[in-house]
């Protein structure tokens, strides 16, 4: 169904796990990607099952590394102009995506890898866990949300600082600032992320929706 993305759903398909499938590429973003990100999240808005979303990355290495540079270096100054509009819509529909969105992290989480994490509710990230928004060393904008959520969560002075200087932050130190709720002390953070989702008792779909309605991150 999608060509970089896989959809896991539990027994119940109250959780659904997204998973960014490139991992030879340290899951990084091409244009496919984008695209299959646009059309997951906008069809999760409207899915009459689920609870919550797990958003998550193939393998070990990498939740996600940021955006293919060996793509963006072939590109026209238009094609890369009409990819990075793909890309904002996707960034929009994770953040306005109605279940609460749980980001489980793996290894890097850098420049828009960083970005998506942030876009969702919240963070559980592995002990190997890093995050950070390097591309500003290449010249490069983060352009999917950096700029307005890192100072939202970790507060100006060290935003300022992780933007200005693309430093790596790694989980430890994410757990103190804000973004990276502790995960497991050995990888694999996906279970404690599942185990962190709305339970199914009662109304949870209703009571869940509205709750990220009304939290700041939607307004």
């Amino acid at each position: 169904m999608y060509r970089h993305l896989l959809l896991e759903r539990s027994a119940d398909r109250h959780v659904v796990t997204v998973v960014l499938n490139r991992p030879d590429q340290h899951n990084a973003m091409n244009t496919a990607m984008g695209q299959d990100l646009l059309a997951c999240f906008g069809a999760l808005a409207a899915d009459a099952d689920g609870r919550a979303v797990v958003f998550t990355g193939a393998g070990e290495r990498a939740f996600c590394a940021g955006g293919d540079l060996k793509e963006r270096n072939e590109m026209t100054d238009e094609t890369w102009r009409a990819q990075h509009v793909i890309f904002e819509q996707a960034a929009m529909r994770v953040l306005r995506c109605p279940l609460p969105v749980i980001a489980a992290v793996e290894g890097f989480a850098l420049a828009g890898g960083c970005e998506l994490a942030l876009l969702s509710d919240f963070i559980v990230a592995s002990e190997t866990a890093v995050f950070g928004v390097p591309e500003t060393t290449l010249g490069i904008f983060p352009g999917i949300g950096g700029t307005q959520l890192l100072p939202r969560i970790v507060g100006a002075p060290l935003a300022k600082e992780l933007i200005f200087t693309g430093r790596r932050m790694k989980a430890d130190e994410a757990k103190t600032a804000g973004p990276g709720r502790p995960g497991p002390r050995r990888r694999k953070s996906r279970a404690p992320s599942r185990a962190t989702a709305p339970s199914p008792s009662g109304k949870p779909r209703r009571r869940s929706r509205t709750a990220v309605r009304r939290t700041s991150r939607r307004r």
